[in-house]
């Protein structure tokens, strides 16, 4: 680790050591990486990722951290906060290109201040571009794969661009998650045209929708369970009497039941991780219904 950091300081790219994780994701909850890296530019970015798979390295690719449970005992090896870059928006007719680190709520207002209708389902749902092309995310029947053109993305130490249908794209899932060596870059977005004021009053709804609906005042990170084929995974949870059940600090809402919130800032990555079991077990004893969850799990 001390080449790699000499390394990092020959290429000017910023790092602490020791920087604990619960400051730098929704969950409030998570120990220390052993290197957090914040490149300030793509090339930087680029040569961080470089160096982890020339020094072999164990690094992970950290957005806003709003769909990760990070361990109690941190990560043993480099976070790399794309978050920290000085990612750009351009815009060009009705395509949107952004870069990885950009916040989905600055591309939502990009959108509307040029008035491009099709992201009004994104506004409010945390995280960043790259996070959320990773994870397809989405919301009220729609999601980011239906606008994705295309993605830049870091491949084999070469850049290039990947069309959407090569990118396996389906209900939360890309092609990203079987190759965690490709790191994302830039993601393209077809909009359309539509009227200022009808983009900002629905960005509003679904903003006050998903305020008034979910726990978002407590620390958590968004929904926990993908939704099963034969019932919501919300509706699942209820059903199981869980609604408020609590291990250690980790309770799940009583406010949406698809939320596992840090109850008082006390809960441990473990009690996360025991009350996700608990409701994985109960959901197959009861209903045959195997759960997958959402939120990645990082460990040690």
């Amino acid at each position: 680790m001390e080449r790699f950091k000499q390394k990092l300081q020959a290429a000017a790219i910023p790092f602490r050591e020791n920087e604990p994780l619960a400051a730098h994701c929704t969950f409030k909850i998570g120990g220390p990486a052993q290197l957090f890296v914040m490149p300030e530019n793509e090339q930087q970015l680029c040569s961080a990722v470089a160096l982890c798979k020339e020094q072999a390295v164990r690094y992970y690719l950290l957005g806003n951290g709003s769909n990760i449970l990070f361990a109690d005992e941190g990560f043993s090896g480099v976070v790399i906060d794309v978050s920290a870059l000085d990612a750009e928006i351009a815009v060009e007719d009705t395509v949107l290109t952004a870069g990885a680190g950009v916040r989905l709520a600055a591309l939502c207002k990009a959108a509307l201040k040029h008035g491009l209708s099709g992201l009004e389902f994104a506004y409010g749902i945390p995280g960043t571009v790259g996070g959320a092309v990773y994870m397809n995310a989405g919301a009220y029947k729609d999601n980011m794969a239906n606008h994705l053109v295309d993605v830049c993305v870091l491949k084999d130490n070469t850049i290039c661009w990947m069309k959407k249908d090569e990118l396996d794209y389906a209900y939360r899932h890309s092609i990203f998650q079987s190759h965690k060596d490709w790191t994302i870059l830039v993601g393209r977005f077809q909009l359309e045209k539509g009227n200022q004021n009808d983009i900002r009053d629905l960005m509003d709804a679904r903003r006050e929708r998903r305020m008034s609906a979910q726990p978002l005042n407590k620390p958590c990170a968004g929904s926990v369970f993908r939704n099963p084929e034969e019932i919501p995974a919300w509706k699942l949870i209820e059903d199981l009497g869980l609604r408020g059940h609590k291990v250690g600090g980790a309770k799940v809402s009583e406010k949406h039941c698809n939320f596992i919130v840090n109850d008082d800032l006390t809960a441990t990555a473990q009690d996360v991780r025991d009350l996700i079991h608990e409701i994985k077990v109960k959901a197959k004893k009861e209903y045959d219904i195997d759960m997958v969850t959402e939120v990645e799990q990082l460990y040690w």
